[in-house]
């Protein structure tokens, strides 16, 4: 069966929201992803980038600047799409 989707912000994930801090791999090196997406968010908020955050650093200090640049009234920094082939 597949999962009901709702646009209802009060409705809780399916899946239960992990603490970064229980990850398994918490404690790996950050993603490239992950990178890219803080860098855009460290400069729109305009603070320092640390490329030697864990993935769960890096995920926490994510939410962190998404806050402060939603706070500042601006859109937080989205992945652009890829071309379409």
């Amino acid at each position: 069966m597949a999962a009901r989707k709702t646009d209802d912000p009060t409705e809780q994930p399916s899946t239960p929201v992990r603490d970064p801090k229980d990850w398994v791999t918490g404690e790996d090196p950050m993603t490239p992803a992950q990178a890219a997406y803080l860098k855009r968010l460290s400069e729109q908020a305009g603070e320092p980038f640390d490329s030697r955050l864990t993935k769960a650093q890096a995920s926490e200090r994510i939410d962190q600047l998404r806050q402060a640049v939603i706070g500042r009234g601006k859109s937080p920094a989205r992945r652009r799409d890829r071309p379409s082939e």
